[in-house]
């Protein structure tokens, strides 16, 4: 290319044209061997970056480390009584007093509310007046009764007269009665217009004030019976089965260093349709004074277990639909994906008795991610 540069510019002015051409055609071919240059360079990236060196994943595992199976659990509750009832009269009417608050001690006949009885000591007046008529009828009745048996006996009175002497004074008994039973319906409900404790306790709420008219068995108190004494507390589903056959304690958030033996009374058939757990009461052995009630409780339930179960997080345990499994880490730094049994679920744990044994390195994070046979490295959970 050089010799042909120089014939060029060697050439006078009339060839000037032909040496242009000449240039032109260098200038391509030069620039095509740059562009060839460039590509080679470009294609040469690509491979260098299509190819880059395989890395192992990093993954955080925990050691297993079986123990005893007996495993406890917390559940936060209120000391509640035994007994507890909705105080309401039994008729109705216009509340005029109400003798007690929240908090307050009552006994057996203690007055709770009282309501206007004008209209109940009137029933009384006419149930009496009532009474006092139908002595008086019955009495001219037995008068009249005996006096035509006498005559009946003498031949004296017609047959059918003296039947309906008889008849008459039957009825007279039977109104007398009547009039006994509705004087004592009276009284009844005018000693019904006080609302009175029917147990010895504490009153834990109040639902009516003075002024109100109440129907009749509407709840004006509650009333905690003095007695035995309880932990309300909500079990989840997972421990309905080891609620019945666990070892309970009591523990008051007030004097968390004291502790009462506990005995599970009842526990619900149904789950609530809000919070899916079911209220259990646990009887509280041996409760005294300073128990209140509303204070907050802590039960502990604890069972024995034989079994060697290793506690596991629950974010390493893995279900595609064959049964919970965990990913081990091989010696040679693959994953295994292993089938484990499943003793139970905690909060924050799953308790794991079979499948794995002691020493196994099993990934914590990032299950759902993973395949079995990936080449990893290990990273060891902090304590």
């Amino acid at each position: 290319m050089t010799e042909l540069l120089s014939v060029a510019l060697r050439l006078n002015t009339d060839d000037f044209l032909f040496s242009s051409i000449v240039i032109r055609h260098l200038a391509t071919k030069v620039k095509g061997a740059l562009v060839v240059l460039a590509a080679a360079l470009f294609l040469a990236g690509c491979q260098a970056e299509t190819a880059p060196a395989k890395n192992e994943r990093p993954v955080q595992v925990q050691r297993v480390a079986f123990e005893n199976g007996g495993a406890a659990r917390e559940f936060v509750g209120a000391v509640r009584a035994r007994h507890e009832t909705d105080l309401g009269f039994r008729v109705s009417g216009k509340v005029v007093e109400r003798a007690v608050n929240v908090g307050d001690r009552v006994r057996i006949g203690d007055v709770i509310a009282r309501l206007d009885a004008q209209d109940l000591r009137l029933q009384v007046e006419s149930a009496e007046a009532e009474l006092a008529a139908a002595t008086s009828n019955r009495a001219q009745a037995a008068a009249d009764h005996e006096r035509y048996a006498t005559l009946r006996e003498r031949g004296s009175a017609a047959v059918a007269e003296y039947d309906r002497k008889k008849a008459a004074n039957d009825e007279a008994e039977g109104r007398l009665a009547r009039s006994r039973r509705a004087l004592d319906l009276a009284r009844n409900q005018l000693d019904y217009a006080e609302l009175k404790a029917d147990a010895d306790g504490v009153i834990t709420a109040t639902r009516v004030e003075p002024g109100q008219v109440v129907a009749i068995g509407q709840a004006v108190a509650q009333l905690a019976h003095r007695g035995e004494k309880e932990a309300l507390v909500a079990l989840p589903e997972t421990w309905l089965a080891e609620a019945r056959q666990a070892k309970a304690t009591v523990r008051l958030w007030s004097d968390g260093g004291r502790s009462f033996v506990a005995v599970l009374r009842e526990l619900s058939p149904q789950a609530d349709p809000a919070t899916r757990t079911y209220a259990a009461r646990f009887t509280i052995l041996d409760a005294d004074d300073t128990v209140a009630f509303g204070m907050t409780a802590t039960v502990t339930l604890e069972h024995n277990d034989e079994r060697a179960v290793a506690k596991l997080p629950l974010a390493s345990v893995l279900n595609r639909g064959s049964g919970p499994a965990v990913y081990v880490v091989e010696d040679n730094g693959t994953l295994a994906l292993r089938g484990v049994t499943v003793a139970a679920f905690t909060g924050d744990s799953a308790l794991v008795s079979d499948g794995l044994t002691n020493g196994d390195r099993i990934v914590t994070l990032g299950v759902q991610k993973l395949e079995a046979g990936l080449k990893v490295r290990t990273v060891e959970a902090s304590q």
